[in-house]
């Protein structure tokens, strides 16, 4: 029997996703925004969680109704039949998304629902199921749209981004979800090499080679949501998950490198952890020092600093080598480069063929095609050629008409923390702080918000406690700093505008105990274990 789903994922991958839910034999796929609907079958949903590589989360809907206030939410939750999908004796939490008037506070919602869920067991059993945040038996997400309210089991888990390969991580990694997407869209098929000179943790690596070999994406999780679901079937699982008869051979090479060895080291040990050592060639070098690669053509991927958690003394010489590498080392290749910054895309030097916006957390950033080939683009085109990616062009109209403009201008402005929703978009959240912008040396404190007393010089607070005393003082100091002591227009301004940070990668504190292969673990009777243990005892 086949019934609604909902796929989550990255603003910009939904078409993607799509595409993934339609191979796995999903049918009435309907793209929304930063999600999927469809209708399937268990198989559908396990295979969604299991082999879809762009997918953060697989919900599943069992109760729709209107509500316009916290009340009225909680008596439409009490009189839903809670027993059909939790029993008294397990634990759950509670994930809520809200785009209302009506309910303005998340959390409170939430507290109403749990109240709700709570009070059903209390008057029918005298007890309830019990709250747990970390690894619940069910999970329930609340999605509140106007005054339309939906109820849905959680299947995955933990999120989908959490493949379970990776042992250690450099600062600000890559999400595996959104990496698995920038080489969709780029095209990535396994026939072909694969560089990427600032691989950091390696996640576009064991992305490549994962896709490249068709291993799925889940062989490495340790369990999703639905295995404590009444109605799972097990056997119906197993099949799926020792399922490797789409797995093939990759015969070619994925090249990574790094200017820090600790990033390598980092990168070298998600890889074996994944079990794609045979595919990947790594090497702690700079940038400025690669100058040779694999013949014949094929694809360039990488996720450069974008000048926010991570930041180099000179971020625009940075973006001025990466574009000299491609001119002089990388003919013959696509390159496709995942930025945050306009200016600094500016000193790369070069003609994007393919400028699509993308959302990495809540950074609007923009993924960019680089075709590279010998002489002038003035010479291509008077020979008939052409940089224009049609091969991408005709994989987005698969899915639905590419606009190549970016995000909203209101969007794109504000740049103030808006609310997130999800663990993966709050991460990646900026830090923001006011400044005046009249003088760019001003001094400043990260993270706080700057002032003028709002007592006169000459007269004394009301009360003069020792906090309110030194927040006048700074009050004072910031003050006389400006020249110009009559304007008060202040704006909403990046830290990085005003200050370089170098972040320093951290080191991996694993032993040689913790690394395992995960390959060599698939296929081994992974149901069995449990009913060994439950046989010594």
């Amino acid at each position: 029997m086949e019934f609604e789903m909902i796929a989550k994922t990255f603003q910009g991958l939904e078409g993607v996703l799509a595409e993934e839910l339609r191979n796995i034999g999903a049918n009435n796929v309907e793209e929304g925004r930063r999600m999927v609907w469809f209708t399937g079958d268990k198989a559908v949903l396990y295979k969604a969680n299991f082999c879809c590589r762009t997918a953060l989360r697989i919900l599943k809907p069992i109760y729709k109704f209107i509500a316009s206030d916290a009340d009225e939410l909680y008596e439409a939750v009490k009189r839903f039949d809670w027993d059909s999908v939790i029993k008294v004796d397990q634990t759950f939490s509670i994930d809520a998304t809200i785009y209302s008037d009506d309910f303005r506070h998340s959390r409170f919602a939430t507290y109403r629902v749990k109240d709700a869920i709570a009070d059903f067991f209390n008057e029918k059993y005298g007890k309830r199921p019990s709250i747990r945040l970390n690894n619940p038996d069910v999970q329930f997400n609340v999605h509140i749209a106007g005054n339309e309210v939906t109820l849905s089991l959680d299947s995955s888990g933990q999120s989908l981004h959490k493949r379970g390969y990776r042992v250690a991580q450099t600062e600000a990694p890559i999400n595996e979800v959104l990496a698995a997407g920038i080489l969709k869209l780029a095209g990535w098929d396994g026939q072909c090499n694969l560089v990427d000179p600032m691989c950091g943790s390696g996640t576009f690596l064991i992305e490549a080679a994962l896709m490249a070999a068709n291993v799925n994406p889940g062989v490495f999780r340790n369990g999703y949501a639905f295995e404590n679901w009444d109605d799972f079937d097990p056997e119906l699982f197993e099949s799926i998950y020792n399922d490797d008869s789409a797995e093939r051979e990759f015969n070619f090479k994925i090249f990574g490198s790094d200017i820090s060895p600790k990033a390598v080291e980092i990168a070298r040990r998600n890889i074996k952890s994944a079990g794609v050592s045979k595919y990947i060639d790594l090497e702690s070098k700079s940038l400025q020092s690669i100058d040779s690669i694999a013949e014949g053509g094929g694809m360039m991927v990488t996720n450069p600093p974008y000048g926010e958690r991570i930041a180099v003394e000179d971020m625009e010489g940075l973006y001025r080598d990466l574009g000299e590498r491609l001119k002089r080392v990388f003919k013959g290749y696509k390159a496709w480069i995942i930025g945050y910054k306009t200016e600094l895309f500016d000193c790369v030097g070069l003609k994007p063929s393919v400028k699509m916006p993308l959302l990495n957390g809540d950074l609007e950033c923009e993924l960019r095609e680089y075709v590279m080939f010998d002489g002038k683009y003035d010479d291509l085109r008077r020979d008939g050629g052409s940089i224009k990616d049609n091969e991408f062009a005709k994989r987005r109209s698969d899915d639905k008409p590419y606009r190549k403009h970016r995000f909203e201008e209101t969007f794109k402005s504000d740049r103030r923390p808006r609310h997130f929703d999800d663990e993966e978009s709050r991460e990646r959240r900026p830090r923001h702080f006011k400044i005046d912008d009249r003088d760019d040396n001003a001094r400043f404190e990260k993270g706080k918000k700057f002032h003028r007393d709002r007592y006169d010089d000459d007269k004394k607070p009301r009360r003069a406690d020792h906090d309110k005393m030194q927040r006048r003082e700074r009050s004072k100091r910031f003050d006389n700093d400006f020249d110009d002591q009559q304007s008060g227009e202040r704006k909403f301004v990046h830290s990085e505008d005003f200050s370089k940070r170098v972040v320093k990668f951290r080191e991996p504190k694993l032993s040689k105990d913790n690394e395992v292969l995960s390959n060599t673990l698939r296929r081994r009777g992974w149901r069995k274990k449990d009913a060994d243990n439950g046989a010594d005892d």
